[in-house]
């Protein structure tokens, strides 16, 4: 017999260089022995190093792949990543509109790793009336959540995420400069967890992706939120840990650690 594998769904950019964006999910997806299925948001131009030039997909064509799709496979969870246009998060909402009992993670990018702006204000404004409100598990690194939230604590950006209707805030705290790496989850109007991870030692291409996806995946099998949190944390540590540089840029996550450990 074959294996069940549930179906996970990924709104993403394509990175040709395969660190990021929709790669990254369906390596992490497959990695967790679902099924990925996916619809790309934007086209890039990008190498390990930055990216260069993002092009938005036509919003309707985003949204008729994605119905066509979903009335013939059902989709255990959804993951979120780049979408580059407020009429790519609008285009996105449509769909998840139609299926409010999908859990949805939502991995807010906004700059790429090597720095270059991939969000303005209207997308930022987009994706906090369009998609927070829908949004089970948001994964912003600290920058991100500053961004999206116009303010610099924190815990003060977490609760504020809450009250943009989220269910749960995590907030990776990889761009910070303390010693160790704390990521904060928040839900229900506190934080109700602190995570604590060893500092790695380069640049990752992708964490963010991986993080995200890990959860979604993690509760397409069936877990619960917060043990989904907690060993999709686990996963990406262990996959950058054992991260390889395939070009001059940043270090790619190795989602698949644990065949080498074999």
């Amino acid at each position: 017999m074959p294996p069940n594998r549930p179906v996970v769904l990924s709104f993403s950019g394509h990175d040709p260089s395969g660190g990021a964006g929709v790669q990254a999910d369906i390596e992490t997806f497959v990695s967790h022995q679902c099924h990925a299925v996916s619809v790309i948001t934007a086209l890039t131009e990008q190498d390990t190093l930055n990216v260069k030039k993002l092009i938005p997909q036509n919003p309707d064509n985003i949204i008729n792949q994605a119905t066509t799709l979903m009335a013939d496979i059902p989709v255990k969870a959804i993951k979120i990543g780049l979408l580059g246009h407020p009429e790519t998060a609008l285009a996105v909402q449509s769909i998840l509109k139609q299926h409010p009992h999908i859990p949805i993670v939502f991995d807010p990018v906004l700059a790429a790793g090597g720095g270059a702006d991939l969000s303005d204000d209207s997308l930022i404004k987009a994706i906090n009336d369009l998609l927070l409100p829908y949004t089970t598990v948001l994964t912003p690194n600290s920058e991100e959540a500053r961004r999206l939230t116009g303010l610099s604590d924190l815990k003060e950006c977490g609760l504020s995420l809450l009250e943009k209707g989220c269910d749960y805030v995590l907030i990776t705290g990889t761009h910070e400069t303390t010693p160790e790496v704390s990521n904060q989850l928040f839900h229900n109007g506190q934080c109700i967890e602190t995570y604590t991870w060893n500092r790695l030692p380069y640049s990752y291409h992708g964490s963010g992706c991986t993080l995200a996806a890990s959860i979604a995946a993690l509760l397409a099998r069936g877990l619960d939120v917060l043990d989904a949190i907690a060993e999709a944390q686990e996963f990406t540590w262990n996959s950058l840990k054992s991260a390889y540089q395939p070009g001059k840029g940043q270090h790619n996550p190795n989602r698949f650690y644990w065949v080498d450990d074999e």
